[in-house]
Parts: structure tokens; C-alpha cells; sequence
């Protein structure tokens, strides 16, 4: 029994040893391992990388303007007369065709009236003067049958008086009574003519006085003004009980369904600037708004003193928000055509020499476990406060290197910074 209990001690004691001879071995392995790995980050470049994005490499100028309806109309009367009524006010909206204003009418009435009389007396001598014509044309068929029967008697006479059975006297007599009836059927077609031509002459006098009327009605409704827009009112210029002649001011009406801006700009600038150009606009107002607006016209002269040359942009208005007099803030740099603009740091210097057109940039790949670097040649432009305008072979959005702890080569794998995006 105590040799038993002698043998198993011996055994536990020889697993104690292996096991501990075994753990010395793994140990040392693993540590091995780690160590290799961190050499190898040690030996990898240090980047810091950025999101390529747009933007003005220099400070965008603003131009001064105010805000005005797009269009802005003055109500003027065209006849004299007392204004009677006006049925808004400052501010109120107003549509197209609605009554804005009442005069007087009662003078223009009675003109409308006496017109009107006097073209039925018209309409009544047109129609007693057609009487006349028919009156005429029944004495022309008369007289015409009269001829004939003259012709018929002086034909049997001939006749007669060559048989020897009348003087010549009877004959001489018929002849002169079928002139005579000639005579007669020729005046009688000649007072048709002159009654058709009466006629004419009423109907033409009755054009006249229908034009009359219509002119005095149009006078008339010159009385009752209407809203040519639809818009706001800007302003009551004269009110109820004044007397106003023709071309007096009575409303000032301003269209908002779009916004004009009129900014002065330099004649150094007009290169920049073209109609149809989009610009962004800025108002004090609305300031966590930015506004897209759009050049509607440049103006063919400037200013002689200052040499500046007014440009009006309009801006879109669906909301009705942006009201007259607001202080706008005009910049004509277009955001749609800014270029990625990036560090001069991130120029890289290699095999490829950096020129003031060209340059060098790695554009980085992968995660932060695995980043590598690509060398890519890109388009430079314009160099401000160590800022540079790429123009061509970087995209916004792509990731780039923007300051290395060490020379890059193509294709190399490198380690992210924590300032890195």
C-alpha cells in the first residue's frame, strides 16, 4: 500500500514538470509574435488622410443689393372723376382682374345715353331713307311701262300714217310722247341712286356713332379699375372723396412671385458674369437661408463716376416670403464649378517632378487595418495661403493623403494617423 501511494506521488510530480516545461515553451513563442508585429507598424509610414471636398480658395465677394418685386405697376386712372371707393389697403393681396377702385360714372352715364339716342335716331333715318329707295325703284318700273306703251303707240302710228290713214301731225306726237317716256324712266333710275347712295350715307353715319358708343362705354369702364396682377399693394397714393384726373396714381402694386435684386458690380468683374448664370444670395433676414438666384440682365452701361455696372438677379419666390426692401448679399462664385481644393501638403515629392500645373497625390484604399496608397497625377490651378485648387484628377469624396511621416511610393501600405478621416 505505501509503495502504491509512493508510485502516484512520482507520477503527479513528472505531469507537474511537463506541464511547466511545456507553458515555458508557448510563452516565449506568442511574445515573439507580438513583437514582430509591432516592428512591422513601426516601420510603415504615418499618414494623415482627408476626404477630398469643393471649395473657394479664396473668400467669396458679396454684393450689396435690396429686394423689390419683380414687377411693380402704378394704378393710374384714364378719365377724370371723384373716386368714390377703393376696396384694399397697404399689404393687402390682390388678383388679377379684381376691383380695386370705383369712380364716379354718372356724367359718363349720361354721355353713354345721349349716344345711344342719337343712334336710334340714325338707325331711323337709315330706315326711312331705304323707304325712299323702294319708292324709287316702283317709279322706275312705271315709268318703264309707260315707255313701252309710249314705243307701242308711235310704232302703230308709223304704221298708220304710211297707210295714209292719219296726218303726220298724230305721228310727230307719239314720237315726242316716247322721248318724253325715255326722259322719265331715266330720271327715275337716277333717284334710286341717289336714294341708295342717302342710304349708305345713314348707314355710315350710324357706323359712326356705334363706334361712338363703344368708346364712351370703354370711357366708362375706365371707372371701375382692376388689378392688372396679382400681387401685393405697395401703396394708396390718393384717397376716397379726392377728385382725379386722367393719369393720376391711385395704387402702387408690386408682383413677389419672383424677387429682383439690383447689385452694382466692377467692371473688373464682368468677365466672371453672364446671363443666365446662377448666384447664390444671402438676405440678413433669412439668415440660415442661402438663396439660389439667377442673372436676368446686365445693364449696357456704367456708371461714368464709379464705373460700375448695375446687374439684376432674380430669385424664385413660390412661398411669397421674401418681401421689398430686404438687404440681400450677392456672390457670383457658381458652387456647382468649384474645384477640390487641398493642401499644399498633400504634394507629394516624387519620381513624377511637381510643376506649377501638375503634381503628386496618394490617394489612399482600404481600412485602417489595411490602408494602402495609390500615386495619382493631378491638374493644379490657383495656390492661396498654402491652399491649392486641384482642376483635374481628384474627386470629391475620394480619400488622400495630406501629410506623410515619411516618403510615399506607389502602391505602399501605410498606417492611419487618429487625425485621419
Amino acid at each position: 500500500m505505501v509503495i502504491k501511494n509512493r508510485i502516484q506521488a512520482v507520477l503527479v510530480l513528472a505531469s507537474i514538470l511537463m506541464l511547466g516545461s511545456v507553458g515555458c515553451k508557448i510563452v516565449p513563442d506568442t511574445e515573439a509574435k507580438e513583437e514582430e508585429t509591432a516592428n512591422l507598424e513601426e516601420t510603415l509610414p504615418s499618414v494623415d488622410v482627408t476626404i477630398a471636398r469643393t471649395d473657394s480658395i479664396r473668400d467669396a465677394i458679396e454684393y450689396i443689393g435690396t429686394t423689390q418685386p419683380v414687377q411693380t405697376v402704378a394704378l393710374r386712372s384714364q378719365v377724370e372723376g371723384q373716386l368714390l371707393r377703393l376696396t384694399v389697403d397697404v399689404g393687402d393681396p390682390v388678383t388679377q382682374g379684381q376691383l380695386l377702385a370705383q369712380l364716379d360714372d354718372s356724367l359718363l352715364q349720361a354721355e353713354v345715353g345721349r349716344a345711344e339716342a342719337e343712334l336710334a335716331a340714325l338707325n331711323s333715318e337709315v330706315i326711312r331713307a331705304q323707304g325712299e329707295v323702294k319708292s324709287a325703284i316702283s317709279a322706275v318700273a312705271s315709268a318703264k311701262v309707260q315707255l313701252e306703251q309710249a314705243k307701242t303707240d308711235a310704232d302703230r302710228l308709223e304704221q298708220l300714217y304710211e297707210q295714209g290713214a292719219i296726218a303726220l301731225q298724230e305721228v310727230e306726237l307719239a314720237r315726242t310722247e316716247y322721248r318724253t317716256a325715255q326722259q322719265a324712266l331715266s330720271s327715275a333710275q337716277s333717284e334710286v341712286n341717289v336714294r341708295q347712295s342717302a342710304v349708305e350715307a345713314a348707314k355710315g353715319r350710324v357706323i359712326a356713332q356705334q363706334s361712338l358708343i363703344q368708346q364712351e362705354q370703354e370711357r366708362l369702364s375706365y371707372t371701375r379699375l382692376q388689378s392688372p396682377i396679382t400681387g401685393y399693394v405697395l401703396q394708396r397714393v390718393i384717397e376716397t372723396g379726392n377728385l382725379v384726373q386722367p393719369g393720376s396714381e391711385i395704387l402702387r402694386l408690386g408682383d413677389f412671385s419672383q424677387v429682383k435684386v439690383v447689385v452694382p458690380v466692377s467692371e473688373l468683374d464682368l468677365a466672371n458674369i453672364r446671363v443666365g448664370q446662377s448666384v447664390r444670395v444671402r438676405l440678413d433676414a433669412f439668415s440660415r437661408d442661402t438663396f439660389v438666384g439667377r442673372v436676368s440682365n446686365i445693364s449696357p452701361a456704367a456708371d461714368p463716376t464709379s464705373r460700375q455696372v448695375p446687374i439684376e438677379v432674380i430669385l424664385a419666390n413660390p412661398e411669397q416670403k421674401i418681401s421689398s426692401g430686404l438687404l440681400a448679399r450677392v456672390s457670383f462664385n457658381q458652387s456647382g464649378s468649384q474645384p477640390v481644393v487641398i493642401p499644399e501638403t498633400a504634394l507629394q515629392a516624387s519620381g513624377n517632378a511637381t510643376t506649377e500645373e501638375r503634381g503628386t497625390v496618394f490617394v489612399v484604399t482600404g481600412d485602417k487595418n489595411n490602408a494602402t496608397v495609390t500615386e495619382r497625377m493631378v491638374r493644379l490651378g490657383e495656390r492661396v495661403d498654402g491652399q491649392v485648387e486641384v482642376l483635374g484628377g481628384l474627386r470629391p469624396g475620394e480619400r488622400y493623403v495630406s501629410r506623410s511621416s515619411d516618403t510615399l511610393e506607389d502602391n505602399q501600405s501605410v498606417k492611419l494617423s487618429v487625425l485621419s478621416e
